[in-house]
C-alpha cells in the first residue's frame, strides 16, 4: 500500500504528524497504531508490510513529543492530553477518510498501550476491536522505593527528567534491529518524570477498573520482558469486561515483540484476531442495559452495602468533627451534590469554627473530586464559549438551555463575559432555591433574557415542548447521580425532540472517580458511572444533533 505522510489539528490546536498506508479503493475499514514511549510511527513500516491486511487503511501517529511531531521530547502535561490527542486522531481519521469509529481497530505497544485503554476505558469509543502489545501497566524500575522518590523530586524540580535504562540489546534478540534502533534519529531515551508518575497511575486506576472495558481485546505479552511486569497484564486480562478477550505470552520474547525474532507469530496472531473481530457485528456488550447486570451493576450492589467496619468509625468521626467546617455542614444540610454546595466549592474559600475547622475545610475544599469539580468547570465554561461564539459567527441565534443549572454560575458568568454577541436562556432546575440564587446573581450582574423554569430534567414531553428551540444545551452533574438508563434515555429524547439540526449538546459524565467508595459510604449517596456516552450516541444517531 501506498505511505503518505499528513498532519492533524489536537484540540489545543497542536499539530500531530501521523502516517497513512491506504489502499487502492476508498477504505471501509481502518487500523490506528499507537507506538511505545521514545518511539514514532515511522517504526510500524515493517509491520505494516508483514500484517497483508490490504483491505484496512492503516494509521500511525507520532504522540506530541514524539517522532515528528512537536514538543519537548517525550513531554506532556500529563496522560489525559495524551488520551485526548487519541480521541482527536481517531475522529480526524473518521471525518477525512470516512471510516466509522465501529469499523476502527487499534494496535497499541507498551506506552502506547496504556494510552489506547484509557482512551477506550475514558472515552468509550465503539472500536471493533483492540490489541495491546506487552502494555506498560507496571514499568519495572528496580530501584527500591522508585515512585516515593519520583514523586518528591516532582515536587521539587519541574519538569524534570529521567534517563531510560533501556538498551537496544534489552528489547530485542535481532542484532539488526537493535542496531536500527541505535542509529535512529528520531528515537531518544529520557522520560519526563510527570509522565513517568501518570502512567504508573493510570496502569493501577486501569488494572482496578478493567471490568468497565468491552471492546474486544487481545493482550501479546512478551515472556522475557526487561521493561514492564507481566504480571499486572495478566491482572487486567482477568478483570477485563471484554465479551470477546485473548491473551497470550510468547516465551523468551524481549519487550519489543514486534521486531523480535520470530516476530511473524505475532503479526499472524493479530491478523487473524482482527479478521475474526471483523467477520461478524460487532462485539461490544449491550452497554445500555449495564445498569440491569455486569460489572456496572456489581460496582453499584456493592457499594449500596454496608462495607467494611471502619467506614461506620468515619462516619462517626466526620460526622463530629466536620460540624466544625462550614462546607461539610453546608453539604450535610443541602447534599453534597446540590447547587449550594458547588456554590461553596466553587468559591474555594475555607472557612469553619475556630482554625481547626478552617483546617478541615481547607482539606475538604482540596479533597481530588472537588478539585475535579473545579477543573470541570473551567472546561464547562471554555466549551461554552467557543461554541456560544462559533454559533453566533455562523449567523444562527445563540439560544441556551441548562436543564438542570442548579444557580447556573458558570452559564451566568459566561454571558457576563461574552456581553456583546445577543443570547436567549433559560435556566431549569428541580429546586427553587437553587433558581431562586440564579436569578438573584443574573440581576445582581445586570442579565436579561433569561428565564428560570423549575422542572424535571428527566420528563421528555417538558424538554421537548421548551420555545424557542435552544441551539446550546447543557447537562452537567446530573446522570452520573442516578442508577438506572432508562431516564437518562427520556432526557437525551427529550433535548433531541427539542433541538433542530446542527445544535450543541455539553454533558459530563464520570468515567472514574478515585473518592466512589467514599462518597458512597460517609455521606450516604452512591454515585453511579453509567454508560452515558452510548446512551448519548444511541439517541443522537437517529436525531439531528452534532
Amino acid at each position: 500500500m501506498k505511505m503518505t505522510q499528513e498532519t492533524m489539528k489536537s484540540s489545543d490546536g497542536v499539530e500531530l504528524f501521523y502516517r497513512a498506508w491506504l489502499p487502492p479503493h476508498p477504505p471501509a475499514r481502518a487500523i490506528l497504531l499507537f507506538h511505545r514511549g521514545h518511539e514514532h510511527s515511522g517504526r510500524w513500516q515493517e509491520t505494516v508490510e508483514s500484517l497483508g491486511l490490504d483491505e484496512f487503511a492503516i494509521f500511525a501517529w507520532d504522540q506530541r513529543g514524539h517522532g515528528r511531531s512537536p514538543g519537548d521530547r517525550g513531554y506532556a502535561a500529563n496522560l489525559s492530553v495524551l488520551t485526548k490527542d487519541a480521541d482527536c486522531f481517531c475522529r480526524h481519521i473518521s471525518e477525512k477518510y470516512s471510516v466509522a469509529v465501529e469499523d476502527m481497530a487499534v494496535i497499541a505497544h507498551s506506552i502506547g498501550a496504556v494510552i489506547a485503554a484509557a482512551w477506550v476505558h475514558d472515552f468509550g469509543p465503539p472500536i471493533r476491536a483492540m490489541v495491546l502489545a506487552a502494555p506498560a501497566f507496571r514499568v519495572k524500575l528496580y530501584v527500591p522505593l522508585a515512585i516515593p522518590a519520583l514523586r518528591l523530586k516532582q515536587k521539587l524540580i519541574w519538569r524534570s527528567v529521567v534517563k531510560s535504562y533501556v538498551k537496544a540489546g534489552l528489547l530485542t534478540h535481532d542484532g539488526q534491529q537493535a542496531a536500527a534502533y541505535r542509529c535512529d534519529p528520531l528515537i531518544f531515551r529520557q522520560i519526563p518524570v510527570n509522565m513517568l508518575l501518570d502512567l504508573h497511575d493510570a496502569g493501577g486506576r486501569l488494572i482496578a477498573d478493567a471490568g468497565a472495558i468491552t471492546a474486544p481485546t487481545l493482550i501479546l505479552s512478551a515472556g522475557r520482558d526487561w521493561v514492564v511486569r507481566l504480571e499486572a497484564q495478566r491482572q487486567f486480562f482477568g478483570r477485563l469486561g471484554s465479551p470477546v478477550k485473548q491473551m497470550e505470552t510468547y516465551a523468551g520474547f524481549y519487550h519489543d515483540i514486534f521486531h523480535e525474532k520470530g516476530r511473524r507469530r505475532v503479526t499472524d496472531r493479530i491478523k487473524t484476531f482482527l479478521r475474526e473481530s471483523f467477520a461478524g457485528p460487532p462485539q461490544n456488550g449491550d452497554l445500555l442495559s449495564a445498569d440491569k447486570g455486569g460489572f456496572s451493576r456489581t460496582q453499584y450492589d456493592l457499594l449500596r452495602g454496608p462495607g467494611a467496619w471502619y467506614w461506620s468509625l468515619a462516619r462517626r468521626g466526620m460526622a463530629a468533627l466536620g460540624r466544625l467546617s462550614r462546607g461539610i455542614n453546608l453539604g450535610r444540610r443541602s447534599g453534597f451534590d446540590s447547587g449550594a454546595s458547588l456554590d461553596y466549592v466553587y468559591e474555594n474559600q475555607p472557612r469553619g469554627v475556630s482554625p481547626l475547622g478552617r483546617c478541615i475545610d481547607y482539606f475538604y475544599l482540596n479533597s481530588i473530586g472537588w478539585r475535579g469539580i473545579r477543573v470541570r468547570r473551567e472546561n464547562l465554561r471554555r466549551l461554552l464559549r467557543h461554541l456560544i461564539e462559533q454559533t453566533h459567527r455562523q449567523g444562527r441565534p445563540v439560544r441556551l438551555l441548562d436543564i438542570a443549572s442548579g444557580p447556573g454560575r458558570y452559564i451566568l458568568e459566561t454571558l457576563r463575559a461574552l456581553a456583546e454577541i445577543p443570547v436567549t436562556a433559560v435556566l431549569r432546575d428541580s429546586r427553587q432555591e437553587n433558581l431562586d440564587a440564579a436569578a438573584k446573581l443574573a440581576e445582581q450582574w445586570k442579565l436579561s433574557n433569561i428565564r428560570f423554569v423549575r422542572g424535571d430534567a428527566f420528563d421528555r414531553a417538558s424538554l421537548a415542548a421548551i420555545a424557542p428551540r435552544p441551539t446550546i444545551a447543557v447537562v452537567s452533574g446530573l446522570y452520573e447521580l442516578f442508577p438506572e438508563n432508562a431516564g437518562v434515555l427520556q432526557s437525551l429524547r427529550g433535548l433531541a425532540d427539542a433541538m433542530d439540526g446542527g445544535s450543541h449538546l455539553i454533558y459530563t459524565c464520570q468515567p472514574w472517580h478515585p473518592q466512589v467508595e467514599f462518597i458512597a459510604r460517609w455521606p450516604g449517596k452512591v454515585h453511579v458511572v453509567r454508560s452515558v456516552r452510548e446512551a448519548i450516541e444511541a439517541v443522537i444517531g437517529t436525531a439531528t444533533l452534532s
